[in-house]
């Protein structure tokens, strides 16, 4: 797999969630992150959260691509929940001496950890299997329909418009200083990953006074074309008032 495929269309094509409009997809997930951020406890959270990666898992969403999306979430999950036990709370839960250092664990601490680690993971998972369910024209024209600010739907065409080509920039610049041995120990590695990064900046800014003139002598005036909205299927109305429906009695309950 490409380091281009992880952030393209193609595990959006052929699955049961293909031919749902993006804009009842889109308003189910608003609904979910609403009640995944307004649960007082873990099981809601989680509930969704298994919910998304079965149906990652039913859309054929290969296993690393899905672990590679989980990892960043994940690991911040992680270091919030062993923040929290170790530093906030009152109840102690249990006390180890660490070369020196007492470190001490709270009961209170972890489920509050926990509480957060569960919707971080919840929320989480909703966005990315909506991004696996919708392709990025549709999630954007979604967006149009819900009276997001031009400004911003356009800045975002621009910004995956040129994603794959300062990734591919960034490849090339990889492949040719790890081919001359920049990334030989930690030191040499730090300093060829400053150059990496400053290289791309650099890249970023020329291509956005690029990308401006070539719009303005287009004739560009500010109107990205999108594509129309159509009128709502009363089928996938009713399925999505019912995910809805069901996912509220579990929050209630």
């Amino acid at each position: 797999m490409s380091s281009c495929e992880c952030f393209s269309d193609n595990f959006n094509q052929d699955h049961f969630l293909a031919g749902v409009d993006a804009r009842v997809k889109l308003l189910v997930v608003f609904a979910l992150i609403i009640m995944v951020l307004s649960y007082g406890g873990i099981l809601f959270p989680l509930v969704i959260a298994a919910g998304s990666l079965a149906a990652c898992l039913k859309m054929k969403v290969p296993y690393r691509l899905l672990l590679l999306r989980f990892a960043q979430p994940l690991f911040i999950a992680v270091v919030l929940l062993v923040l929290k036990l170790l530093f906030s709370g009152q109840e102690v839960l249990f006390s180890v001496n660490l070369f020196g250092l007492e470190l001490v664990g709270h009961r209170d601490g972890l489920m509050a950890g926990l509480t957060i680690a569960a919707r971080i993971l919840g929320g989480v998972s909703l966005v990315i299997a909506l991004g696996f369910a919708t392709p990025f024209l549709q999630f954007v024209s979604a967006l149009s329909w819900l009276r997001v600010p031009r400004e911003f739907i356009e800045i975002m065409m621009f910004a995956y418009r040129y994603l794959f080509v300062f990734l591919e920039d960034g490849m090339t610049i990889y492949s040719a200083q790890k081919n001359r041995l920049g990334y030989v120990g930690v030191r040499k590695g730090l300093h060829s990953f400053g150059i990496l990064t400053g290289s791309l900046v650099l890249r970023g800014f020329e291509q956005s006074q690029k990308t401006s003139e070539a719009m303005i002598q287009r004739g560009y005036t500010g109107d990205m074309p999108l594509i129309e909205s159509v009128k709502f299927r009363v089928r996938e109305v009713m399925m999505a008032m019912a995910c809805v429906v069901c996912a509220g009695a579990i929050w209630i309950v």
